[in-house]
């Protein structure tokens, strides 16, 4: 913004608030200050105050607070959390009463050590966590979180008031191990200006002397081992130009450059050597520069050009985002909804389960809490959770799916010297279906959904993919998941899908009292099955179809799919569809068998259909059936 308006309006003064005010009062309150990781906190600096009285803020301080959604506390801390949002810079402000033996001590403890923090939890500190210490204990998660007992609180009367900049990296290790996320660390992880320390800390102490009578009562400590002037890059005008996509003199970059703080070390014609300021941690590369000229420069300025060119890479085989891409389509136009849950989950899910047991859990190091302890190793239960949350609120006519990674850890496949293998990481979709799929009208009764109209989704995604399902095997069987589950599998062996009605048990540990039908279907497998097909468009037929019925007397292990495969195995050219509509098992049949009543339509698409074409066709259709299965008509 400042940049910007150096720019547009070279007549406005844009000033930081002064600190030439500020002065040490006394020397009463002297503290000494070691640094002893300069690895972890690249400077520190501090300053103590005397004869503070903590009350409450002023109302214009509390309004400001307030509007930008942080709570008023007392004056001091205040204070901190203001120029935190100004200026970027995090503060912490001590008691001075915490501070044994009058010194400050920025170091690592003892693996182990237990430290309260400020929201009253009880932390196991890591070897590797900094600590801001007195002589004694630590005080504090530097640059993360407040300890319990070195607060300020309407009893302080000394404060050390802290101001540094701590590694980006340490600091988002820190957090991420303790499950913290706070102002301070949000902007310590993302890297904050080194040489804005001192100044932000001089800052600081003068409005907290003004709003608490206070005394600065020493000099500031500043430790800062190894200075840092900025970043060095190196700007092509013409790699400026070319990005950009438009002409601009070297003058204007000069004046943008100028306005943006960068220093321009050498000028080498088309080659400038830069400095960029040191608080600009998101600017160190050369295209940096070159949007940050841009978006001074203005967008709305670069002009279309007349021509577009882009460089088309034709695909070689279907890739996994246009597939996924085109299963949502479809999946969506059937009424479906796309869920995203979350990949860590309980370890509880998979208590006493053998199909996913939990000793193949991929488990987390410092879970945030028992309930994200572990990674999924199936989407089935984020999908649960989906439905028992929506039933909760009665939504209880629902079809999700979800695209989402499962991740498995197995012991026995683990290579010698190689740790990753006993991890494996799989791309899975997930489909849920529960409630109605019609309720009740004046045109029909309510219809709720059964794991027919799921194997009737997959269906339709082998279809839309082209994977054959007269190629594929299917098998029955049930598992501690789901019950009377079918499995696709390739001939090669490789599993496909599974789907059916999830287990009345799992179930009822969501609080979920009605059928729920689950299909998995392992996505890298689908796509290697996966063959380069064409939707073709054709005219409507101009000769009429026909229909033939037969009563097929089978055996009652003879499933529809066998039917269905030998009539389209028996006549190519003019079946066009086989259905079952109805199937009959019990008194007048013989022991052990079954009735299927099956519809089948033909249709030449040269000329009309003869009687006697016909009955050639169900002829050999009757013939293959008492061959191949004992079938007989009724």
């Amino acid at each position: 913004m400042a940049a910007y308006l150096r720019q547009t309006n070279p007549a406005v003064k844009l000033e930081r608030p002064s600190v030439e005010a500020f002065a040490v009062d006394n020397h009463d309150y002297p503290v000494a200050v070691t640094l002893e990781n300069p690895e972890a906190c690249l400077r520190y600096a501090g300053i103590t105050l005397t004869n503070v009285k903590v009350a409450e803020s002023p109302k214009w301080l509390k309004d400001r607070l307030s509007l930008i959604g942080v709570r008023p506390i007392n004056n001091v801390v205040d204070v901190t959390n203001y120029l935190l949002h100004e200026m970027g810079q995090p503060l912490h402000a001590f008691d001075g009463a915490s501070i044994k033996g009058d010194q400050v001590r920025v170091r690592m403890v003892d693996h182990g050590t237990h430290f309260i923090t400020l929201d009253g939890v009880e932390r196991t500190l890591d070897g590797n966590d900094l600590m801001i210490c007195n002589a004694t204990e630590p005080m504090c998660i530097g640059g993360v979180f407040g300890g319990l007992d070195s607060g300020v609180t309407e009893a302080t009367s000394k404060v050390f008031l802290e101001s540094a900049c701590f590694s980006p990296v340490h600091i988002r290790k820190t957090a991420r191990r303790h499950g913290l996320n706070t102002d301070a660390s949000f902007r310590f992880e993302r890297g904050v200006d080194p040489n804005a320390v001192v100044y932000v800390l001089k800052r600081a102490a003068l409005m907290i002397k003004a709003l608490t009578g206070a005394s600065i009562s020493s000099e500031i400590v500043d430790i800062y081992p190894e200075p840092l002037d900025g970043f060095k890059v190196e700007l092509s005008l013409d790699k400026v130009n070319r990005l950009i996509g438009k002409e601009l003199s070297k003058e204007t970059v000069l004046s943008i450059l100028d306005s943006l703080e960068i220093i321009v070390e050498a000028d080498k014609g088309d080659l400038l050597s830069l400095l960029v300021p040191a608080y600009r941690v998101d600017v160190q590369r050369d295209v940096d520069v070159i949007e940050d000229i841009l978006r001074i420069y203005g967008y709305n300025r670069v002009e279309f050009t007349d021509t577009m060119r882009s460089t088309i890479v034709p695909s070689v085989k279907p890739d996994n985002h246009s597939m996924q891409h085109l299963v949502s389509e479809q999946l969506t136009a059937n009424g479906f909804n796309e869920i995203l849950t979350n990949s860590l989950t309980a370890a509880s899910y998979y208590t006493s389960l053998t199909s996913v047991p939990e000793s193949h859990c991929v488990r987390l190091l410092n879970p945030l809490s028992n309930e994200l302890s572990v990674m999924r190793q199936t989407l089935l239960f984020g999908g649960l959770e989906s439905i028992a949350y929506n039933r909760n609120r009665r939504k209880t006519d629902l079809r999700f799916y979800e695209f989402g990674n499962c991740y498995h850890y197995d012991a026995d496949v683990k290579r010698d010297g190689d740790v990753l293998s006993a991890y494996s990481e799989e791309m899975h979709l997930g489909i849920w279906m529960t409630g109605c799929k019609q309720e009740q009208h004046w045109s029909g009764p309510q219809v709720k959904f059964t794991v027919y109209d799921l194997k009737a989704a997959v269906h339709s995604i082998f279809v839309r993919l082209g994977v054959r399902i007269d190629q594929c095997v299917l098998t029955e069987g049930s598992s501690d998941l789901l019950a009377h589950d079918l499995t696709y599998t390739t001939k090669n062996g490789a599993m496909l899908a599974t789907l059916g009605q999830v287990q009345p048990g799992l179930l009822k540990s969501f609080d979920i009292d009605v059928p729920v039908f689950f299909a998995d279907v392992r996505w890298d497998v689908l796509l290697g099955a996966v063959r380069r097909h064409t939707v073709q468009f054709t005219e409507l037929p101009r000769y009429p179809e026909v229909r033939r019925d037969l009563a097929l007397l089978v055996d009652e292990h003879v499933r529809f799919e066998t039917i269905e495969q030998i009539a389209f195995a028996t006549e190519r050219k003019l079946l066009r569809t086989v259905t079952l509509f109805d199937v009959y098992e019990g008194k007048n049949l013989p022991a052990g068998k079954k009735s299927y009543a099956v519809s089948f339509v033909l249709q030449d698409l040269s000329q009309t259909l003869t009687e006697d074409k016909i009955d050639a066709v169900m002829g050999k259709l009757i013939k293959q059936y008492e061959q191949h299965i004992g079938a007989s008509l009724r």
